[in-house]
């Protein structure tokens, strides 16, 4: 997934009738979120963008492995996966079509004639995962790294689309241009997040409108909602502030149903040691991670936030696996810009949030 998101920085307009390039893009980041979603722990999927703006007719590709001895899990799980990326597909306007193949599955989904997607499922006995992940890249310990707080600043939004790597873009709901920014951002082919706004300490400034403790479960849901239609294409949340919130467990007991029933993922902020998010969402089966790596940007420096990044990619190395979280401060962007090309010769790959969560 090295050259992931190559394309973002500007790409050409389709012929009539043709999906764009960033369009192909973005339903090969969503067919990957599907079949991550379906697929059991410990599958392999490996993407290989071909649409490009010299080739626009090149199909993107998804390898997707799945491990496992047992002949009716093996079928079921197949099953169960293929479901996910034809639900994911026919929500774009793609027809599947058979493909014939050696081994496994083979397929491809297009709209009209023009050839979009070819999918390659296979099994492996579970004796040979190992094997497997090390010729890949995907095997590489995973660094998330989210931006948080845009929706006020188009301009900012656009130094961000310039940034070719798989990014998670967080926005803040009813701001100036949070719905048009969230809107780019998902056909360019990042992946969007709703940053939940939620109570904080007194000391910090509020949103007009945040989850707060003590509010009854329908007027969570139906923030929840508000915030949604304003943010779409949203397939996860984290909070925005909400060092109050987050330490309360009847608040976050009332919410995680709600991001489940959305089948929407949540990462813990972490604005407090008191946070009980995470546990909550683990426990009501919504899947779910935590920033463990400090916040990039505290200092808006770009020594500093260079030197955090370092460390992020540190942690992932340690940890396997980390989530980053900074904001659109230029130093940040300048920062970015700087280490994000580095990332795989440090042994690390970037990747979307959805790819960290359990």
């Amino acid at each position: 997934m090295a050259p992931f998101l190559a394309w973002a920085a500007g790409c050409s307009k389709a012929p009539p009738g043709r999906l764009s390039v960033a369009r192909i893009h973005a339903i090969t980041s969503e067919l990957s979120e599907a079949a991550q979603s379906a697929a059991p722990m410990g599958s392999q999927i490996h993407i290989t963008l071909g649409a490009s703006d010299k080739s626009p007719q090149a199909p993107d590709q998804l390898d997707i492995t799945l491990f496992s001895d047992k002949p009716s899990s093996t079928r079921s799980d197949a099953a169960k996966v293929e479901r996910s990326l034809d639900a994911a597909a026919t929500r774009n306007g793609l027809a599947r079509h058979p493909l014939p193949c050696r081994e496994g599955i083979c397929f491809y989904y297009a709209r009209s004639s023009a050839r979009t997607h070819v999918v390659h499922l296979h099994v492996r006995p579970a004796s040979e995962q190992k094997m497997v992940e090390s010729g890949h890249p995907s095997s590489l310990p995973k660094l998330a790294i989210i931006l948080d707080d845009l929706g006020s600043d188009r301009r900012v939004a656009q130094e961000i689309f310039g940034l070719p790597y798989p990014l998670t873009l967080s926005i803040l709901p009813n701001h100036q241009h949070s719905e048009e920014i969230a809107e780019e951002a998902e056909r360019r082919g990042y992946q969007v997040m709703l940053h939940l706004p939620m109570q904080a300490v007194a000391s910090e400034r509020p949103e007009a409108q945040e989850l707060r403790p003590g509010m009854p479960a329908r007027e969570v849901s139906k923030l929840v909602t508000q915030f949604l239609h304003n943010v779409p294409g949203a397939v996860g949340a984290n909070n925005h502030q909400g060092s109050e919130a987050t330490s309360d467990l009847a608040l976050m007991g009332e919410l995680m149903p709600v991001l489940r029933g959305r089948h929407l993922f949540y990462i813990d902020s972490r604005t407090t040691a008191a946070t009980v998010a995470y546990e909550t969402a683990q426990r009501s089966q919504v899947r779910s991670a935590f920033r463990n790596v400090p916040f990039l940007d505290d200092v808006e420096e770009v020594a500093a936030v260079r030197k955090q990044l370092e460390l992020a990619l540190r942690g992932a190395r340690e940890k396997g696996g980390a989530v980053a979280i900074g904001h659109p401060h230029s130093a940040t962007l300048e920062a970015l810009r700087d280490v994000l090309p580095k990332a795989q010769e440090q042994g690390v790959r970037l990747a979307f949030a959805s790819e960290l969560v359990h």
